[in-house]
């Protein structure tokens, strides 16, 4: 499980692309790559990747085929910059919301607003998980544990403050830009049930 709460941004280093594979080696901050062992987990934008291999902050990561279809991960080259976090332990602080890195759909940025000392980023996201996506409710965009702002239609918006830019990916995103989406457990949990009931959530109106 994860919290949510980014722990940093680390670098793809190398991906190796075989059939129905891809190796992935992505250097952490050395803060944060002690004490990592074989089979940890470690979301990565948001998905959850085990670890294979470790020489000091470098880390392994394979990732099949269906991950790649599902993911942004994919899209990923030398260079990149990705969000970070490390499986949550027993007694650490939730500062988020609960989060199992598995990533539900993708979202495409589609337009970026920087009013004074904030940004606010709208994404679009496939119309069938706009059911799952309310106001002041919890989405996880690229691993980061984040509040809703406006809906409308099957886009919606997410406000960001000059701390989370620093401390995530989300500084440098531009439009166009692919994100990976996890909705919250709680909310789809409730949507499905009063669906089961009869009471379904009406279709978007844009």
């Amino acid at each position: 499980m994860f919290t949510g709460i980014v722990q940093g941004i680390a670098t793809i280093e190398d991906v190796t692309a075989e059939t129905g594979l891809s190796t992935f080696a992505i250097r952490l901050p050395a803060e944060h790559a002690g004490g990592v062992s074989i089979g940890a987990s470690v979301a990565i934008n948001g998905t959850c990747l085990t670890v294979t291999r470790q020489e000091d902050s470098l880390l392994y990561f394979d990732a099949m085929q269906e991950t790649l279809r599902l993911t942004t991960l994919g899209d990923l080259k030398t260079g990149d910059p990705v969000n970070f976090e490390r499986a949550a332990r027993i007694g650490d602080e939730i500062g988020g919301h609960l989060l199992s890195g598995h990533i539900h759909t993708t979202a495409r940025i589609v337009e970026i607003l920087r009013p004074e000392n904030n940004v606010t980023l709208w994404f679009e996201v496939p119309d069938e998980w706009t059911r799952y996506i309310f106001p002041k409710g919890y989405i996880a965009i690229n691993g980061a544990s984040l509040t809703i702002g406006e809906v409308r239609g099957n886009r919606f918006n997410v406000h960001l403050i000059p701390e989370t830019l620093r401390a995530t990916t989300f500084g440098t995103v531009e439009e166009g830009q692919r994100v990976n989406i996890e909705i919250d457990s709680q909310t789809q949990t409730i949507v499905d049930t009063l669906a089961r009931l009869g009471y379904d959530r009406p279709a978007p109106t844009l």
